[in-house]
């Protein structure tokens, strides 16, 4: 199981809003069943299969290009640990049993 963390940034558009184009890549990732995704205000965080995620990047890097923007920008953060199961909430549970 590896996490994830996908920032797609269209370019060349009309406008400086870009929720239409995160909405529709939310649309791509409601379609994935293999994929487990959690929409954050800088960005998209995915987990699952790394070979599912990396699929499942490219094709919301194609997102804005279907919506007409002319250039765009994917950032890709990967942790992908093997040697014992790892998920977002348990990582984030790690550091507050860290605070207490």
């Amino acid at each position: 199981m590896a996490i994830a963390r996908v920032t797609v940034v269209p370019l060349g558009t009309s406008d400086t809003s870009l929720s239409k184009y995160v909405a529709a890549c939310q649309q791509v990732l409601e379609t994935r069943n293999n994929i487990e995704y959690e929409l954050t205000s800088m960005g998209t965080i995915l987990e699952g299969d790394l070979d599912d995620i990396m699929e499942t990047v490219r094709e919301l890097h194609e997102v804005p290009f279907k919506k007409g923007a002319l250039r765009v920008s994917t950032s890709l953060t990967i942790d992908d640990r093997r040697d014992k199961a790892a998920s977002r909430h348990q990582k984030v549970q790690s550091v507050k049993d860290k605070l207490q």
